[in-house]
């Protein structure tokens, strides 16, 4: 089946974002204002508006009643997700690059980067149920190690946090007392993209090292190693195979100069567990900078450097064929 071609943003992806039940699709850019999607026709529901910078990522409550978005206005946003009114604002000093709302949603985590004199930051807030009680004090936060940090996952019934950062390195802290448990550099460079797994057992990281890796939680062991030959900005996991996906290519200041085939900007397919390339999906003129499967492991969505976002329903082939 032919793909969706989303317009919605003049500027490059940063992330795309699937509801819980599959029915809608955020995405994020660097332009101001995040798109809704539907996300069985493409169908373009509705805008948020009122960040004044780059939007670098969200989050989606269970019940896909609110949006959280973090950008580099220095602020994060949550958001009436139907009707796109905005509800709350917790202004930082400092960009915002991640946001992550924990098990049960009673608390948002989120990170902002090194700003003039301050250092990268975990903050963690109070997530309230009504939107009258929500406050924009931290309930704890800490500096973190020179870097960058890309994104933030929850873990351990909340105990813990796993964070990547731009150094290659993936760090596990305390989240009642901002501890730095446990550093493990699992990549050569830097970690653009982490992915958890449908079971929350291993995530897979996304590195401009030319590899995407897949790595266990409680211990940062790095099981599998997925070789592209070029960078990878985004990966993710399929809930329904050992399938995983990936995009990235030639960097973005030689796309001018580079064909689309020679950069590499395709979404490409690899098993889980024998690390074997079977599949390319061509499409994007740019680099792939984000991509997420669908709930149901029956699609999948990608993010370029073109603004442009596609949405890949897959062909009945993808379910019958044996690839090893």
């Amino acid at each position: 089946m032919r793909p969706y071609l989303l317009k919605g943003h003049e500027r490059p992806l940063t992330q795309v974002k699937y509801n819980r039940e599959g029915d809608l699709l955020v995405s994020c850019a660097k332009n101001l204002q995040p798109c809704l999607w539907s996300a069985e026709d493409g169908r373009r529901i509705g805008t948020y508006e009122g960040h004044n910078g780059a939007i670098w990522t969200c989050d989606i409550t269970w019940d896909s009643d609110r949006l959280i978005t973090g950008s580099a206005d220095q602020t994060v946003r949550i958001w009436d997700l139907p009707t796109g009114k905005e509800l709350f604002q917790i202004r930082h000093r400092e960009p915002c690059r991640a946001v992550k709302l924990s098990a049960g949603e009673r608390f948002l985590a989120a990170t902002s980067d090194a700003f003039i004199e301050s250092p990268p930051a975990i903050h963690i807030y109070k997530f309230a149920e009504n939107i009258e009680d929500q406050t924009a004090t931290a309930a704890i936060e800490w500096t973190v190690p020179k870097g960058r940090v890309t994104r933030v996952f929850w873990t351990d019934c909340n105990r813990k946090l796993i964070t990547s950062h731009d150094g290659g390195i993936l760090r596990r802290w305390d989240v009642e007392t901002g501890a730095l448990l446990q550093e493990q550099q699992v990549h050569e460079d830097a970690i653009q993209d982490m992915q958890m797994s449908p079971d929350e057992t291993h995530v897979i990281t996304a590195s401009l090292d030319k590899t995407a890796r897949l790595i266990d939680v409680d211990t940062f062991e790095v099981m599998k190693t997925y070789k592209t030959g070029r960078f990878v900005q985004s990966a993710a996991i399929s809930p329904l195979f050992d399938h995983v996906v990936m995009g990235g290519g030639q960097d973005a200041s030689q796309v001018t100069t580079t064909a689309a085939q020679a950069g590499g900007f395709e979404a490409r397919f690899f098993h889980k567990i024998f690390q074997e390339e079977f599949g390319r999906v061509r499409g994007h003129f740019g680099p792939i900078n984000t991509v997420a499967f669908h709930p149901s492991g029956k699609s999948f969505t990608t993010g370029g450097e073109d603004g442009y976002v596609r949405l890949h329903h897959m062909d009945m082939d993808y379910f019958t064929t044996k690839f090893f």
